[in-house]
């Protein structure tokens, strides 16, 4: 009963799989009383239906949107802090430990982020949205990825670095995108659709769609056929 009564609610969510039968009740039950106490917790902080870890921090919740379903694990910081809106899709879940920053120096409001629908992130995820950075639907990704929507300008060796500014091209992850753990995107990294990013990988530059990317810097490593 209690399986099936998971499994509706998994339905209910978008997700199409099947519970695997091996998996004992007592497992089930202590998620739901998990995610009860998260909801809970949502509507008390956030006044919505949101799955909501312990230790969460949220600034400026007003400049933030919020699909259906969304998951926010323990001790996640979100930044609301900048000129567009932030916005988490439907069926996203942040990672704990995960930080998402958007405006870190008074020299410059962030741009923020946009999340997908049915996107999810591991632990430890560093998203450094002051530059923008727009992630599509149904993208999957490990533990400790970094995403730095800003770089530091250098070619000037008469003058500081921390002095000569920064680029601010953003970050484009494009929708069925499987992203490996401790990948890091720099500054102008924009990927295709339907693509898988190998874990430790560095990347800079575009991609194509249907792409396997991986490397240090990245480089496509073969096309995703048919």
């Amino acid at each position: 009963m209690i399986k099936l009564i998971f499994q509706k609610s998994l339905n209910r969510a978008g997700k199409n799989y099947k519970i695997d039968p091996n998996i004992p009740s007592s497992l089930f039950m202590s998620s739901m009383f998990s995610r009860l106490i998260m909801v809970c917790r949502g509507y008390f902080w956030l006044y919505k239906k949101i799955f909501l870890g312990k230790n969460c921090k949220i600034s400026n919740k007003r400049n933030i949107i919020f699909g259906s379903n969304i998951t926010i694990e323990n001790n996640v910081s979100i930044d609301g802090y900048s000129k567009n809106k932030l916005s988490f899709g439907n069926n996203v879940k942040i990672g704990a430990y995960s930080w998402i920053s958007c405006t870190s120096h008074f020299s410059k409001y962030g741009e923020g982020i946009t999340i997908g629908n049915n996107s999810a992130f591991g632990k430890f995820t560093e998203f450094g949205a002051a530059g923008g950075i727009q992630i599509g639907s149904d993208v999957i990704a490990g533990s400790y990825i970094s995403f730095h929507s800003e770089n530091h300008v250098f070619q000037d060796p008469s003058k500081l670095i921390r002095e000569q500014g920064v680029t601010s091209k953003g970050i484009l992850i494009g929708n069925n995108v499987w992203i490996g753990a401790k990948v890091t995107f720099l500054d102008g990294s924009k990927i295709g659709n339907n693509c898988v990013i190998a874990a430790g990988a560095v990347v800079n530059g575009e991609f194509p769609d249907n792409t396997v990317i991986g490397g240090v810097p990245a480089k496509i490593i073969k096309t995703i056929t048919q």
